[in-house]
């Protein structure tokens, strides 16, 4: 199971939780009937986003990606699909996840190069099965979807939980696996469920704060796999490497593949990213995990940041740390929030691959502009979001930052205008939304934000 922290954003912009001890909060569940607003928009074209590495750092993400799990344990060898792999819906399937899983099957054949094709046999390498979110949480309370290996059904991982037939680290090939995804969903919070648990049953199983532009990492900005993500996978499935490797088999043979496949990589300087110590790691979920009063937010942010300082860190990790305390003053101290939000737009500013977080933020540093009346800071917050939030394909993102853009532009006497952009929201919208109601609330939501309304 992939852990996650919630990214509890103010404009409630969450995308899938893999299965972890903490909340989660899904997007509204599809429509059955007939909308009254505009059709439903989605992405058509993919922006192919480099990944720019050197193999020296490449090599170290990717053994302690495949070496470990997220719950610190160690893995014995090396696990992939050996051959062709096949990959068939089960289920009730919403009508948005074939085309989204066709467009991620042409993405792994072209960008990760992994032979791949869809099948409705049920010997399936690869099941996805598409069941409520009742029943996903009937299974792991926490969960909004998940994967699981040697099982093709969440009937028959029921049974097998908790046994040395679904134990990853058991395990010296993969043959079979499941995936289950919530049917009841909005159709980005399906699509991202897909990419996050495609990504893990073909390869790692673990997460990396230290990551900025990867799925593969706990803070959960990045939902569609992206060109590391692609680049983790494809050195996944080089022949050099196969089933049942050693650490340090893998790690002799990893430099030659990097170099074929990340030519660029061998001449760029290594960074040597620090590890992230399990103490920030559990800063951050009081930060912004459940169950928890203001004031004991509050605490942790403040160690996460304390320990960011003590570590000298100047990453994406000291941002989210600012973001995290942003977060937990929001609803008691405003302002204080959004010197915080700053802070770690600052940070974010200074490091490469952290677009996606940027746009997060700015939908924090936007809608405090328009609360204050200033409808022209908040354009000039939101404009350079806007094609980053497109480009990453993040419909709920994109929708956000638009309906913010339209109260910035009321504020700013241009009526027509802000007409225009909330209409181009919406097919947004409802593919990030899922709901007429729920896309309807978002849009009160976010004009209750306007001191004209």
């Amino acid at each position: 199971m992939r852990g996650v922290i919630l990214l509890a954003l103010m404009l409630l912009v969450n995308a899938c939780t893999p299965a972890h001890d903490n909340a989660v909060v899904s997007r509204a569940a599809i429509d059955t009937g007939a909308s009254s607003l505009p059709p439903m928009k989605n992405f058509a074209t993919h922006y192919p986003q480099a990944a720019p590495r050197s193999n020296n750092d490449l090599s170290l993400d990717f053994i302690e990606l495949a070496f470990r799990m997220e719950s610190g344990k160690d893995l014995r060898v090396f696990t992939r699909f050996e051959g062709p792999i096949t990959i068939r819906v089960t289920g009730a399937a919403p009508a948005t996840l074939g085309p989204d899983l066709a467009r991620l099957i042409s993405r792994l054949r072209t960008e990760a190069r992994i032979d791949i094709r869809p099948t409705t046999s049920p010997d399936a390498n690869i099941t996805i099965e598409a069941v409520s979110r009742s029943k996903i949480r009937q299974v792991l309370p926490q969960a909004a979807c998940f994967v699981a290996p040697n099982v093709s059904s969440i009937a028959e991982y029921k049974k097998a939980r908790r046994t040395a037939r679904t134990n990853w680290a058991l395990m010296t090939t993969r043959e079979h696996v499941a995936i289950f995804l919530p049917n009841d969903a909005s159709p980005q919070e399906v699509r991202d469920c897909l990419h996050e648990e495609v990504a893990q049953a073909l390869g790692p199983l673990n997460d990396l704060y230290r990551l900025p532009d990867s799925v593969f990492n706990d803070d959960n900005v990045h939902t569609v796999l992206t060109g590391f993500d692609m680049m983790v996978l494809r050195a996944y499935y080089d022949p050099a490497l196969r089933s049942g490797m050693s650490r340090g088999q893998v790690a002799n043979i990893l430099p030659g593949i990097l170099a074929r496949i990340n030519p660029r990589g061998t001449a760029t300087k290594a960074r040597y990213v620090t590890r992230t110590p399990q103490e920030w790691n559990m800063a951050v979920q009081g930060a912004l995990g459940p169950g928890r009063s203001a004031g004991q937010r509050q605490d942790a942010a403040y160690s996460a940041i304390k320990i960011a300082q003590s570590l000298g860190w100047q990453d994406h990790r000291r941002a989210f740390a600012h973001y995290a305390m942003g977060r937990a003053l929001q609803n008691g101290d405003p302002e204080a929030a959004h010197k915080q939000y700053e802070m770690a737009d600052l940070f974010y500013a200074r490091n490469a691959g952290t677009d996606l977080h940027r746009a997060y933020v700015a939908t924090q540093l936007g809608a405090y502009a328009i609360t204050q009346g200033n409808g022209a800071e908040a354009l000039r917050i939101i404009g350079p979001h806007v094609e980053t939030a497109h480009h990453r394909e993040n419909a709920a993102l994109l929708s956000t930052l638009l309906l913010l853009r339209a109260e910035a532009l009321e504020l700013e006497n241009r009526p027509a205008d802000a007409r225009l952009v909330r209409l181009d929201s919406l097919g947004w919208a409802r593919y990030g939304f899922g709901s007429d109601w729920a896309v309807r609330a978002k849009m009160r939501e976010i004009a209750s934000l306007n001191p004209l309304k």
